[in-house]
């Protein structure tokens, strides 16, 4: 029950957190309580650092400090965004620079490869909600996607025509 209200608590602030389950392992559950000289769980820790149990997570949701003590979950939002400006020219694809992983992806890189342009890569295979949210987030169903300076390109078929027209080098440089 309390291992209940405090993740209750914990999400109901939008406080990013994971657990260990005590009870899978027994060494654990009895040297935490003499690591941190802290007998009873659940017990928050917040860099490394012990917060305390239940009562005092309470304590300090009352006064208002729990979410001036604990780290927030970054929105999907936030995170695109930070995402998409990670770079000055940043690919969403199926793989990475190395290594695409579709057809459509090794075309887009070779294509980018070509202009000698700096960029980077996110392999959006490895992160489904990234994958979902940035479709949503930028109204573009399919991938690749290009982003230069935070504003959405294209995919492959636009950076063809792009390259084709010769408007690509300027766009990737930030000159359109």
């Amino acid at each position: 029950g309390f291992s209940k209200q405090m993740v209750e608590i914990l999400n109901k602030h939008g406080i990013s957190f994971s657990s260990f389950d005590i009870f899978s392992d027994e060494e654990v559950r009895q040297g935490l309580k003499t690591y941190s000289n802290w007998p009873t769980y659940p017990q928050l820790y917040v860099a490394g650092e012990l917060i305390g149990g239940l009562d005092i997570i309470k304590e300090l949701e009352a006064s208002g400090e729990l979410e001036t003590v604990c780290p927030k979950v970054q929105k999907l939002e936030d995170r695109l965004k930070e995402l998409i400006n990670k770079a000055p020219v940043m690919l969403f694809m199926k793989g990475s620079k190395q290594m695409a992983k579709c057809g459509f992806s090794k075309q887009i890189l070779e294509i980018i490869n070509s202009t000698g342009i700096d960029y980077e890569t996110f392999d959006i295979l490895e992160d489904e909600e990234v994958r979902q949210g940035l479709k949503t987030f930028s109204n573009w169903p399919t991938y690749p996607q290009l982003y230069v300076k935070g504003e959405l390109v294209g995919g492959l078929d636009i950076v063809k025509e792009l390259k084709e027209s010769g408007e690509l080098l300027p766009i990737l440089k930030g000159e359109n």
